[in-house]
């Protein structure tokens, strides 16, 4: 079957967007399928030798048997909500002068943020005679009307209406989790046309690992207690219950705290930790991919936190990666979100409300004292995601979804 997918970002871009439907593509290969990408130019902290794209405009390369098709769009600054909306509208513009040039394609697979690439890809679909299928990863404009960044009543209202546009012009919609469904099928009353597959690990990437390794050995963590979160550290994320817990935890000496990556809230959180005088908190740059592992498995307990305004049942995926390291994780987020209910149903860690810091400085502090619930907790969530997240298993749903949408292709 002839797939395209198409993706804002794709290695060697950083993150879960890129590496999600690289894993996906380079699985589909294995079993036969030609897969395509339409993707940018490397921007999200790329690692590698990316320089290459330079001076050109549009570049065509293989990788991994996948053909991918990428083209220049115009950046702007991430931090400014209109210099944003107006990146996203012009990434559905150039991905679909792009996509004019695949002739062959019986379905297309879309990753959603931005949303606008849905417009992209029923436009592609109608022009081939394709299938388009929306996978659905936030909730968009919802998303960022919890976090008070889009408030203006007639641009949420039109926001509004293209996401129902969107979501009714998909030939299906896949989600990675019961809310996200829900909030779905609110929208268009249908609940033929979504399914949830959820987001797939790599279980041969990320698994247990040794504690001492290149990363713990090169930051001096091998004989710490590490405390980590690595991410994007953007609105949604709350790095000041880090900051504050680790203020309250000071006294551990042999405890520390290790935030990896970048993002908007970065330089304001370096000036709070040296306000603050924090010792016990280290902050490095967003890493290669290769890397990440060993952050976790230099870890003794990995955190993931999102601020109280963050109402969508969203389930990072840093979630599913600790747990596939094997390692506990402590959560501060919306108690009545997906999140929560999958690390309780998981048992692989705590969950906490939002915005709590002597709450998380508990809870760290138990698994500090007992070593034997951390280390159930890890090997909990790794069975967990070998039984219900790997990449074969989440593969095998979208190609039975292939296969329902072009019978015999």
């Amino acid at each position: 079957m002839n797939v395209v997918l198409i993706s804002a970002y794709f290695p060697p871009d950083t993150g879960s967007a890129s590496h999600l439907f690289y894993e996906l593509g380079c699985e589909f290969v294995k079993r036969g399928h030609d897969v395509k990408v339409i993707t940018s130019f490397p921007s999200y902290y790329p690692t590698g030798n990316w320089k290459n794209y330079k001076n050109k405009f549009f570049v065509k390369e293989k990788k991994e048997d996948i053909t991918v098709l990428r083209i220049k769009v115009f950046t702007f600054p991430r931090h400014i909500p209109f210099a944003r909306a107006l990146w996203q509208f012009n990434l559905a513009a150039f991905f679909l002068l792009c996509g004019i040039f695949i002739k062959n394609v019986d379905v297309i697979i879309v990753y959603s943020p931005p949303l606008t690439l849905g417009i992209t890809a029923w436009i592609l679909a109608k022009l081939r005679n394709a299938k388009f299928i929306l996978n659905v990863q936030d909730l968009f404009p919802q998303s960022i009307i919890d976090l008070g960044i889009l408030k203006n009543r007639i641009l949420i209202k039109f926001f509004e209406s293209m996401e129902k546009f969107v979501y009714e012009k998909a030939d299906f919609i896949t989600v990675h989790s019961e809310g996200n469904k829900r909030h779905i099928i609110e929208k268009i009353k249908n609940h033929k046309k979504v399914s949830i597959i959820p987001n797939w690990v790599d279980i041969e990437f990320l698994k247990p690992g040794e504690k001492i390794n290149e990363f713990s050995k090169k930051y001096n963590l091998s004989n710490k207690f590490v405390v980590s979160f690595a991410g994007v550290l953007g609105y949604s994320q709350d790095i000041d219950i880090i900051l504050d817990a680790a203020k309250k935890l000071e006294e551990y000496k042999d405890i520390i705290f290790i935030i990896v990556g970048d993002g908007v809230e970065k330089p304001r959180l370096l000036k709070k930790a040296e306000l603050m005088e924090l010792k016990n908190v280290v902050f490095l740059p967003m890493q290669p991919r290769e890397i990440y592992p060993y952050i976790i498995h230099s870890s003794d307990v990995s955190l993931v936190t999102l601020h109280s305004c963050v109402k969508t049942p969203v389930v990072p995926s840093k979630i599913l990666s600790i747990m596939a390291c094997g390692k506990p994780l402590i959560a501060s987020l919306d108690l009545n979100g997906d999140a929560a209910r999958l690390i309780e149903e998981a048992k692989c860690g705590f969950v906490i409300p939002p915005e709590n810091p002597s709450l998380l400085a508990e809870k760290i502090l138990e698994i500090y004292k007992n070593k034997e619930i951390g280390e159930k907790m890890g090997e909990n969530g790794r069975k967990y995601i070998e039984e219900k997240f790997s990449l074969k298993l989440c593969a095998d749903k979208y190609e039975t979804l292939l296969k329902f949408l072009v019978p015999g292709g």
